[in-house]
């Protein structure tokens, strides 16, 4: 049985998920009521199948997402699924209005804050998903994974 110790950290390994829509404020830049809407839209089908491959919002941030998922595979599977139906979500769309995902996984230790999580695990996955820039879009939605 594990005790708490006082004044150490929790700490667990889990994949760490950060993803956000590329050009966003872009978007909101062309028409804000109707990107706001649209976001809302594909994040109740995309929040979804986080839930169905057992991940957890962990925060929101405007366009942006943290994910946490006991499992790499459930993390990469969730990330696959989501490109895929963004994609089908907007093959009518012309190209300069189509929101898609730019997504980072990376599978490390994070720090446990409350609900929050933190360290150096997340920042990984927020760089890999920053690395990813508008050419990385000019063919269908990528991913990257360390």
């Amino acid at each position: 049985m594990e005790r708490e110790q006082p004044g150490r950290v929790g700490r667990r390994l889990v994949a760490i998920v950060a993803a956000d829509v590329a050009g966003y404020s872009r978007l909101m830049g062309l028409d804000e009521v109707g990107t706001a809407r649209t976001l809302r839209e594909h994040r109740a089908v995309t929040d979804a199948l986080v839930a169905k491959h057992g991940g957890r919002i962990v925060k929101t941030t405007g366009d942006g997402v943290l994910l946490e998922f006991p499992s790499v595979v459930d993390a990469v599977e969730c990330a696959v699924a989501v490109q895929a139906v963004m994609a089908e979500r907007s093959k009518d769309i012309p190209e300069d209005r189509r929101m898609l995902y730019r997504i980072g996984i990376n599978l490390g230790d994070i720090l446990i804050e409350g609900d929050d999580i933190l360290g150096d695990g997340v920042n990984v996955a927020a760089r890999l998903e920053g690395s990813l820039n508008r050419v990385a879009f000019a063919s269908p939605p990528q991913l990257t994974i360390r």
